[in-house]
C-alpha cells in the first residue's frame, strides 16, 4: 500500500490519467450542445464514457469521416474530438479542436474542450488560459471552475485547486464530479482516508456515473482492500475487466513498495543489516 510519501513522489504518475478523465467530465456539456461527451452515441446507443474498445473505434471511425467532410462542423469535430480522447488518442483529438478553436476564437463551449484538450496532453498552462478564456466571471459556470481546480491541482497549487472545487460545490452543490476532483486532489497528496470520503460522497449523489465510481474503487485499491475494490468496480465493468483493473494496481502498487525498500535499503548505513 502506498504511504503518504510515496504518494507525493508517484501519486501523478500514477493518476494523471484518472484526474484526466474527471476533468473531461467536468467540462463536458459546458453549452449546449448535445454531442459532447456524455451523449448518446448513434452507434451503439452507449455513453463514450461506457464504451468498449471496438465500439470507441467503430465511433471515431465514422465521426472522422463526417469530420473531414466538414472540419469546421462544431457539432461533429467536438465529438470527434470526446472520442478520440476517450480512445487514447489524445495528440489527434487536440489538433481536431485547436483547429475548431482558430474557427470560432469566441465559443466559450469551445474554449471549454479546446481546454480538456489540451490538459489532455499535458499541456496545463495553455489549457488553464483557455478555460480561464471560456469562463464569464459575471455568470461563472461550475463546470469550467472546476476544470480549472482540476489543472491547477496538475500544477501543484493544491490550495488554490480546492478552492475552486468548494466554490463549483457552491454554484451546483452535491455535484458528483466536482466531489470527485476534490477527492482526487487528496488521492495527489496522499490523504486517502479523506479522498475516500469525498469518492464515497461522490458515487452517491444523483447523476454519479461509472467514472465517479471507478474512482471510488482506485481509491479503495490504493488502500491495500483489492477484494472490495473490484467489488465496487465490477458494478460497472464486466468481471473480467473488473479484475483485469485490480490486478493492474496491484502490480503497479507492489512495484512501488519495491522500489521503496530498495531505495531504504541503499540508505542504510554500511554494517548496518537490521
Amino acid at each position: 500500500m502506498l504511504t503518504n510519501r510515496s504518494m507525493n513522489a508517484t501519486g501523478k504518475r500514477l493518476l494523471t490519467g484518472v484526474f484526466l478523465a474527471a476533468l473531461a467530465a467536468g467540462v463536458a456539456g459546458c453549452g449546449t450542445s448535445k454531442m459532447t461527451t456524455g451523449s448518446i452515441s448513434r452507434d451503439t446507443g452507449k455513453s463514450i464514457a461506457n464504451m468498449s474498445t471496438g465500439e470507441l473505434q467503430s465511433t471515431a471511425d465514422a465521426l472522422g469521416k463526417a469530420y473531414t467532410r466538414d472540419t469546421n462542423d462544431k457539432p461533429t469535430a467536438m465529438r470527434y474530438a470526446s472520442v478520440l480522447q476517450m480512445n487514447g488518442q489524445s495528440d489527434q483529438a487536440l489538433a481536431v479542436m485547436r483547429k475548431l478553436a482558430i474557427a470560432h476564437p469566441q465559443d466559450r463551449e469551445v474554449l471549454a474542450a479546446y481546454g480538456k484538450a489540451l490538459a489532455g496532453v499535458g499541456q496545463f498552462e495553455p489549457a488553464l488560459d483557455a478555460v480561464r478564456r471560456a469562463q464569464t466571471p459575471e455568470y461563472p459556470d461550475w463546470k469550467l471552475v472546476s476544470a480549472e481546480g482540476a489543472i491547477l491541482d496538475q500544477l501543484g497549487q493544491t490550495a488554490e485547486a480546492r478552492q475552486l472545487y468548494r466554490k463549483a460545490l457552491d454554484l451546483k452543490p452535491d455535484e458528483p464530479s466536482v466531489l470527485s476532483n476534490l477527492g482526487m486532489s487528496y488521492v495527489l497528496e496522499g490523504d486517502l482516508k479523506t479522498a475516500e470520503t469525498y469518492m464515497r460522497s461522490a458515487s452517491e449523489a444523483a447523476g454519479a456515473d461509472s467514472r465517479v465510481r471507478q474512482n471510488l474503487a482506485l481509491v479503495v485499491g490504493l488502500q491495500g482492500r483489492f477484494e472490495e475494490a473490484e467489488q465496487i468496480a465490477s458494478q460497472e465493468l464486466s468481471p473480467d475487466q473488473a479484475k483485469a483493473n485490480v490486478t493492474y494496481l496491484r502490480g503497479m502498487l507492489a512495484q512501488q513498495n519495491a522500489w521503496t525498500q530498495i531505495k531504504a535499503d541503499e540508505e542504510k548505513p554500511e554494517g548496518n543489516t537490521n
